[in-house]
């Protein structure tokens, strides 16, 4: 009986103690974006790399020393330059695709340093695709919606200040007609604000 109760208090203190460690502080993030589509099954069609960016905001509900869940939102520019052959003759084009970006970071962390996974769901904002020393226009056979993976590393350079990069790939095709999917590489800053 009192090794029962004391294992009930014992459970009711950790539990307790576990509440007491739970804090939340919302912040905001920004960077560049190095995005590709992946190449198809045509030899006559190549991609490769773009830069541009992406901002956003994010909360951080650090659950435990080691374990913090972050849901974020952000915009982000991707796209992918574009070599192709028509008639034998050799263009280029900028393919560019925006999206409003809804994120789930998982995010361990050892000292100063930390590791990201998580998924996240695009919805397109918007895409155009410009030729090459051409006037822009709008395409818009892109999917509107795109899911996607990513892992990533973080360092802490001060209590409210951090460095983040991360690997995210698509897994549904840009275009419906097309088997090619994003794959973005960011890196960037982050800030987080304390709530007092």
């Amino acid at each position: 009986m009192k090794k029962g109760i004391f294992f009930m208090f014992l459970a009711v203190f950790s539990f307790s103690q576990s509440k007491a460690q739970v804090s939340f502080r919302p912040g905001i993030k920004g960077g560049l974006n190095f995005s590709h589509f992946t190449q198809t099954d045509d030899t006559n069609e190549r991609f490769s790399s773009k830069q541009d960016f992406y901002v956003g905001v994010f909360g951080a509900l650090k659950a435990t020393k080691f374990y913090t869940l972050q849901p974020e939102l952000t915009y982000t520019r991707q796209g992918s330059e574009r070599e192709y052959l028509v008639g034998g003759v050799r263009k280029n084009e900028t393919l560019n695709v925006s999206y409003v970006s809804l994120a789930v970071a998982n995010k361990f962390t050892f000292n100063k340093f930390n590791f990201q996974l998580g998924t996240t769901f695009d919805v397109r904002v918007n895409d155009a695709r410009k030729a090459i020393g051409d006037a822009s226009y709008e395409d818009n056979s892109f999917n509107g919606v795109d899911l996607a993976f990513f892992a990533g590393l973080g360092c802490d350079i001060t209590k409210n200040f951090g460095i983040e990069g991360r690997i995210k790939k698509g897994i549904i095709p840009v275009n419906g007609g097309w088997d090619y999917s994003n794959v973005v590489f960011q890196v960037g800053a982050t800030y987080t604000f304390d709530l007092k």
